[in-house]
């Protein structure tokens, strides 16, 4: 699960993590209050307006209504708040990272400005924390080249790239910090301040089950203080049952809406964009499935693994779901019974397609596995439109024939 960046540093002062201090507003009004409250508490008339979504690339980015307009602004003015505030609000925002489509802007950010004394000795760091699951191990991944993308730096100078890993189930060593603090360059109370940072950013990281927790740019402030200007945080879906409150910041209106009804009904879905839409049960299989489409002529227009105790409600919540997709020109269900028999699919299958009804893509369906025999025999018998296969080379000329 994804967050905002006003969230994801709400989360961090929690471990004690020093960030760009800001106030989320949704509307031009509340953007000059909370830029006047900020002018007020600093006595700095500057200060950064950021649009709230879940993509890189805001500062580049630009609004599709006022391309003038990018995603973040220095203001210096309520004149200046008030304005940027209507060009972005309720308007889509086009990054690198949203492509084409862009994602409609509903909250800001209004934040402190951390250049607020002139050129001095600062400095933007990059920083993260993610798995890096061929060594089994956190990594924490760091560079002097703060502020740019990183894929760049990598790409280009992979030279300044340093990696710390930290062995599981164990906190980050007072020497790693020490070690990452002195790679950066740093020294005196700066390298205090960077030590103390890193470890509790680690801390938070653990604590709030991240999947990715990245601070780009990672500031050094002129008087060796170091911030948080910019967060990205991504939570283990899987450990969310432990944040009850953190779950409750979930912003739907970023996701996918079809992603948001499979999770409402336990499907792993994930919108492809290609034209046979698949359904299966199990993970691997729907990999090896979809790689069974490419190769009978077609393109996977989805990943929906149904699980090990598909029944008649979630084929049909899966069936609506990728019925919803204007470019499936096919159905493709590849269920094999071993936890769920193949006859109680198959019934699923044909239930659901009665209460649907009017249904004109072709339907294949592939049952392999306990009582699929009985299950290719009800699905014929049912004088349906759905065609049924029990090898995987029938399922995969039946698909090539739907497509072409």
């Amino acid at each position: 699960m994804n967050l905002h960046e006003y969230q994801a540093k709400e989360l961090l002062k929690r471990y004690n993590v020093p960030v760009q201090e800001g106030i989320a507003v949704e509307n031009a009004a509340d953007a000059v209050n909370a830029y006047n409250k900020i002018a007020a508490d600093t006595g700095i008339k500057f200060a950064v307006v950021k649009a709230q979504i879940h993509a890189g690339g805001r500062g580049k980015g630009t609004i599709k209504e006022a391309p003038e307009q990018h995603g973040v602004e220095v203001v210096k003015s309520a004149e200046d708040v008030e304005r940027v505030a209507k060009n972005i609000l309720g308007n889509t925002l086009v990054t690198i990272q949203t492509g084409e489509a862009g994602k409609v802007v509903n909250k800001l950010l209004v934040a402190q400005d951390m250049y607020y004394d002139g050129p001095s000795d600062r400095k933007e760091f990059y920083l993260s924390v993610l798995m890096d699951r061929a060594k089994k191990q956190n990594v924490i991944m760091y560079s002097t080249e703060g502020g740019m993308d990183i894929e760049d730096v990598a790409h280009n100078t992979p030279e300044k790239i340093f990696k710390e890993w930290v062995e599981p189930n164990m906190p980050l060593q007072g020497f790693q910090a020490r070690k990452i603090a002195f790679n950066l360059g740093l020294s005196g109370d700066a390298m205090k301040s960077m030590v103390k940072f890193v470890t509790n950013l680690y801390n938070a990281y653990v604590g709030i089950d991240c999947a990715m927790l990245e601070i780009n740019p990672l500031f050094k402030t002129s008087d060796d203080k170091i911030v948080a200007v910019d967060c990205k945080l991504s939570l283990d879906d899987n450990a969310l049952m432990r944040h009850n409150d953190i779950a409750n910041m979930r912003d739907k209106s970023e996701e996918d809406p079809t992603e948001v009804e499979a999770g409402e009904y336990n499907l792993n879905y994930v919108k492809l964009d290609g034209n046979v839409g698949c359904m299966v049960n199990g993970a691997g299989l729907a990999m090896a499935t979809m790689d069974m489409i490419k190769l009978a002529g077609g393109e996977p227009a989805n990943f929906l693994d149904v699980g090990g105790t598909a029944n008649a409600e979630t084929v049909e919540a899966g069936f609506r779901i990728i019925m919803k997709d204007p470019n499936v020109k096919a159905i493709l269900i590849n269920i094999f019974g071993g936890i769920v028999r193949c006859d109680r699919v198959a019934a699923g299958v044909v239930e659901a397609y009665k209460n649907m009804g009017n249904i004109e893509i072709p339907i294949i369906v592939r049952l392999q596995g306990t009582n699929a025999e009985q299950a290719k025999e009800l699905i014929d018998n049912s004088g349906l439109k759905v065609q049924s296969a029990i090898l995987l080379s029938e399922a995969a000329e039946l698909v090539q024939n739907a497509v072409n």
